[in-house]
C-alpha cells in the first residue's frame, strides 16, 4: 500500500501540481486551509503532510504548531513548501520543526519527490 500524503495548499493550481507529481507514488488528500486541516487530518491520519506557509486564517508554521501539539502527529513528518526562498528561510523553517523545506513554484519535481523519501524513510 502506497504511503498516503495530505496537501495543505490554499492555491488550486499548486494542489494540482502537486497532485501531478505524486498520484502515481503515493495516496493523496488535499485541504484548501489549516482549519480545515485540522478538522479533517484526525479521521484521515496522513504518513506525511506537505503544508504551505501562506495559508488564509493560520499559516503553515501555526498548523505545525497544532500537529505538534496533538499526541498522533508529534512524529508525523511535514515538509513546508513554500514561496518563502530568502536566505535564510530554509533554516528558519526547519528551527521551526519542519522535518524539510520545499519552495514553491516546483521547477524540478525530482526535489520533492526526494525530499518526500528522505522523511517517510522505508515506508516512501
Amino acid at each position: 500500500m502506497s504511503a498516503k500524503i495530505a496537501v495543505v495548499e490554499d492555491n488550486p493550481d499548486n494542489r494540482l501540481l502537486v497532485n501531478a507529481i505524486l498520484e502515481d507514488h503515493y495516496e493523496i488528500t488535499e485541504y484548501e486551509s489549516g482549519v480545515e486541516a485540522m478538522a479533517g487530518l484526525p479521521q484521515d491520519p496522513p504518513d506525511l503532510v506537505l503544508l504551505d506557509i501562506s495559508l488564509p486564517q493560520m499559516d503553515g508554521t501555526e498548523v505545525l504548531g497544532w500537529l505538534r501539539r496533538q499526541a498522533q502527529f508529534e512524529r508525523l513528518p511535514v515538509i513546508a513548501l513554500t514561496a518563502h526562498a530568502m536566505a535564510g528561510d530554509r533554516e528558519k523553517y526547519l528551527a521551526a520543526g519542519f522535518d524539510d523545506y520545499v519552495t514553491k513554484p516546483i521547477v524540478d519535481e525530482e526535489v520533492l519527490l526526494e525530499a518526500i523519501r528522505q522523511c517517510l524513510g522505508p515506508k516512501g
